[in-house]
């Protein structure tokens, strides 16, 4: 589909990530990388999800706590940044109210909002899709060809998704969880930062 093309002068190209981050482990911190310097992002954004309207009900740890998690992860690179306000507004975090309100408070940044390929195929099916497409640009990690642009959802913009290489790391936050949960060795699978915060909280253990 489409490139990224150079900003005109004076203007910033920012990410949004979005997440659970409950705990964000490598996967998320090296696809972040790989996004970023992919589209030459000068600033990714990581937003911790308040309320996830798009993940089945279930316990999810303290806002708070997990704030702390995102901020730990996003410390290793000066492009990151966490932003908490989802955290902060009540109700369930529906990403066309997220980006309504960055688009308000950077009405002169080149927004990129980046998702996974399974994300992108239901966009459709968020609330008012088409108003999201209409004010960022979608980058959708591409992990070894997984490539998702057969199966488009048909929004108005769409055409413009950008799908950006990352490296593929087989890991998610219900593993992360599971090992914990189990006595195991996390250390490779979350950033020491995070591990100290898990541990300190005494996250995800057997009650």
């Amino acid at each position: 589909m489409g490139r990224a093309a150079d900003p005109p002068p004076g203007v910033s190209r920012v990410g949004l990530f979005g997440g659970t981050f409950d705990p964000p482990h490598m996967g998320h911190v090296g696809a972040a990388t790989d996004v970023a310097d992919a589209l030459g992002l000068e600033r990714v954004l990581w937003i911790p999800a308040g309320e996830p309207p798009h993940k089945p009900a279930g316990p999810v740890s303290a806002a708070r706590v997990r704030l702390a998690m995102a901020r730990a992860a996003a410390e290793g690179d000066p492009r990151f940044e966490v932003d908490a306000l989802e955290l902060d507004r009540a109700g369930p975090s529906y990403t066309v109210d997220t980006v309504r309100a960055l688009r308000s408070t950077l009405p002169d940044a080149e927004l990129f909002l980046i998702l996974g390929v399974d994300e992108f195929k239901v966009l459709d099916r968020w609330r008012q899709p088409e108003r999201i497409v209409e004010q960022v640009r979608l980058a959708v990690m591409d992990r070894e060809g997984e490539s998702a642009a057969a199966s488009a959802p048909g929004l108005r913009g769409v055409e413009e998704t950008l799908f950006v290489a990352v490296r593929r790391v087989d890991l998610s936050s219900t593993e992360v969880r599971t090992r914990v949960r189990e006595g195991g060795d996390i250390r490779r699978m979350v950033p020491d930062a995070v591990r100290t915060i898990i541990e300190r909280e005494r996250l995800y253990s057997a009650p």
